[in-house]
């Protein structure tokens, strides 16, 4: 994936002899439990969150314990998968030999083969300088790479442009997504302000995964001297003085500050995060999502139990 997306089906082989199979395997008949949503088994119960559809309250519980309690059921088995994909200027970026666009083709084609495998269908929703392309759910292998071919002939993004609206592509979801599904949030996050309560809106009726792709580089800057760095998505361009210790290290003042508001707004959305790299192997990405997924379910107590024993065991 040095140069980018290599062509959809050379991709999607690769993937499915290298990392596709073993996922597979080891997820077979796990992530019906890892994902709750819509389904008609009651799963557990547990206390009301702000981002919680208050459709599901179980009015009962909630009136013996004298708290709010939701109901969560065990996912259809015939999920629908939809992944809304920024594709803007800034995720061609990448430090090393793979691209953000490249890891975010890598988990794009890793997940929907993994969904199709089993016959849930998966559809997308593609984001360059707005929202330019939606493409309908379907569950074959055909689908999958025309999904990635759609991603690689994506438009290129204007100069001179505003920059990301990561807002605009949450809220077009909204009203394309009606059915309750699963859905991936792919991004960098670097986006004007204001996707923080889209998503949280988002959050209240799907399941929603935000994947955040990154690349080390953007938190701290090497020593490399003068040097003209250039605005992917606005064409703006800068002279800095890298090899300064002062710059560098207000740049990564500034970096960081962004990041931890950035983390703060996934938290409160109520969307789980997934955070890859551009130097991670995708395999141990997903791996280690899925024990986290995992790992949450089992903390759960059974419905019955005080509210204070729950904060107690979740402390």
């Amino acid at each position: 994936m040095a140069e980018g997306i290599v062509s959809s089906d050379a991709l999607l082989r690769r993937l499915e002899w290298t990392v596709i199979r073993r996922l597979d395997g080891l997820l077979q008949g796990d992530y019906r439990t890892l994902l709750r949503g819509g389904g008609v088994d009651l799963a557990d119960l547990r206390e009301y969150q702000l981002h919680d559809d208050v459709r599901h309250i179980d009015w009962n519980v909630t009136a013996r314990l004298q708290t709010p309690y939701v109901r969560q059921f065990v996912e259809d088995r015939d999920l629908t998968a939809w992944f809304l994909l920024d594709l803007s200027g800034s995720v061609d970026f990448g430090s090393a030999e793979v691209t953000k666009l490249a890891v975010t083709a890598g988990f794009v084609a890793t997940l929907a083969r993994v969904f199709t495998r089993h016959g849930n269908r998966v559809g997308a929703l593609f984001y360059g300088d707005k929202v330019d392309g939606v493409l309908p759910p379907g569950a074959s292998r055909l689908h999958v790479l025309h999904l990635l071919q759609r991603m690689r002939s994506r438009p290129q993004a204007k100069a001179g442009g505003a920059g990301t609206v990561l807002a605009d592509l949450l809220q077009g979801a909204a009203g394309i997504v009606k059915r309750r599904s699963l859905v991936f949030v792919v991004s960098d996050f670097i986006s004007a302000p204001g996707w923080q309560a889209a998503l949280a809106r988002l959050a209240r009726r799907h399941e929603v995964v935000a994947i955040r792709v990154f690349d080390p580089l953007e938190m701290e800057l090497p020593d490399v001297g003068l040097v003209t760095v250039e605005d992917a998505e606005t064409g703006e361009q800068l002279l800095i003085d890298a090899s300064d210790p002062a710059f560098r290290e207000r740049y990564a003042h500034i970096a960081q500050q962004q990041e931890d508001a950035l983390r703060q707004g996934l938290m409160q959305s109520g969307a789980d995060t997934l955070e890859l790299a551009t130097d991670d192997d995708l395999l141990d990405a997903l791996l280690r999502f899925a024990d986290l997924r995992r790992q949450r379910a089992r903390r759960r107590v059974p419905a019955g139990f005080p509210a204070h024993f729950k904060r107690a065991v979740a402390a």
